[in-house]
């Protein structure tokens, strides 16, 4: 059959923009070398490696022979799932939500900070965003037809926002600020005091705060990270995005929640009426286990699952690549490593000819932004013996190549 030809547009200009060339280009090196048969460790998704427990495998199971499991479900999320996510915010970091006009089930969080741009912001509003950050949080506000404005983040400063530099026509124009802690790629976090300092600036301005929180439930050496939500008055101008899929090693089956200011929130609903159905059923049912298990689990003060599965990771790539002469700071929060490379190679080539070399796939730092140059993230996603591996072969590298740092 003859092929349509003479298309006016195949994709738009705006995902044209998307970037995801680096990231291409590292699937594409890392599919040709496994179709080589050679031995190749994936460091470089952030992919939960490991099932969810047994009891929400059944919880799921079990789910899908209820008589509405195959209905549609609602986009605002069931009731249920909305009640025990209230409860788990309340659990975990004391705030009180009225699960009914302040929170919202999500088909995983990227849905929710995909669209939150799309149902608050016009063309020629700003959108403030970290830079280096994960990618959606620029991708969003630039496919709603927003203006970005990246914020560097720099290792001196904590890699936390400098909101002082931001000029002042740009704050006129700006609707939203981005922020993400424990961060994903940098693993910085940030304090109840830096968070207070956002709701104050953001509050002065009459801009939304919107804080991504994936990695609450994945800190160590006794660091707890807050919710914005828990800083006085928060909730009449931020939103905070949670998800189930790192905690709960759910991340295939899609399931997360936002919650906070309620109009923000009702504006995303009715977004998402025009978008989506919601969650599949029984996948909200056992988001509300996961969720009800570890309400028992903060009551019990016993710490995150999740914390437990990857500081043994960290713990030991740290201490050997710093054996092997690559100096990293040791991570106090998320399933990464932000590791800094020589000076004189970019990020891109360093992660190809670590590939190459050791059959280790790591992401180069400026995937994530300008500012991510000199960085590659490591993840820390596969079991203690092939983390070893991976870090003596990444070792054996740096010291081959005589490289250095501070």
């Amino acid at each position: 059959m003859e092929q349509l030809r003479n298309l006016k547009k195949t994709s738009s200009s705006r995902v044209q923009q998307l970037g995801a060339s680096i990231f291409a280009r590292l699937a594409a090196s890392k599919s040709h070398r496994i179709a080589s048969g050679k031995r190749t460790i994936d460091l470089s998704i952030g992919s939960p490696d490991l099932p969810p427990t047994a009891k929400l495998i059944d919880e799921m199971a079990s789910a899908l022979h209820n008589e509405d499991a195959f209905t549609y479900p609602s986009s605002k999320g069931t009731s249920y799932f909305r009640e025990t996510a209230a409860k788990w915010m309340f659990a975990r970091f004391g705030v009180e939500v009225d699960a009914d006009q302040e929170l919202i089930s999500l088909i995983g969080t990227q849905d929710g900070l995909a669209h939150i741009s799309l149902a608050i912001g016009d063309s020629g509003d700003i959108a403030l965003v970290p830079d280096p950050g994960y990618p959606i949080h620029h991708a969003g506000p630039m496919l709603a037809g927003m203006e970005v404005y990246r914020m560097p983040l720099h290792a001196a400063n904590g890699y936390l926002p400098d909101l002082d530099a931001i000029p002042t026509d740009i704050i006129e124009k700006t609707v939203m600020l981005l922020l993400s802690y424990p961060s994903n790629p940098t693993t910085a976090v940030a304090t109840v005091d830096d968070m207070a300092k956002w709701v104050d600036f953001c509050r002065a301005h009459g801009i939304l705060l919107i804080h991504d929180l994936a990695y609450s439930e994945m800190a160590f050496d006794g660091f707890d990270p807050p919710s914005v939500l828990s800083i006085p008055g928060a909730k009449e101008i931020a939103i905070e995005f949670h998800s189930l899929s790192k905690s709960f090693n759910l991340a295939g089956s899609r399931i997360g929640f936002v919650v906070g200011q309620r109009d923000v929130i009702s504006s995303l609903r009715s977004l998402k009426e025009n978008i989506d159905y919601g969650v599949f059923h029984a996948v909200q049912q056992t988001g509300v286990v996961a969720l009800e298990t570890d309400i028992e689990r903060i009551l019990q003060k016993k710490s995150p699952i999740a914390a437990s599965i990857y500081k043994p990771r960290r713990d030991l790539l740290i201490h050997i690549l710093r054996e092997m002469g690559w100096n990293i700071e040791m991570p106090r929060a998320t399933m990464f490593v932000w590791a800094p490379i020589p000076v004189g190679i970019d990020s891109e080539t360093f992660a190809e000819r670590l590939l190459s070399s050791t059959g280790v796939v790591v992401v180069p730092g400026r995937a994530f932004g300008e500012h991510g140059e000199g960085f590659v993230r490591i993840a820390l996603v596969q079991a203690v013996e092939v983390i070893r591996e991976a870090a003596q072969l990444m070792g054996q590298f740096w010291q081959e190549e005589g490289w250095k740092n501070k």
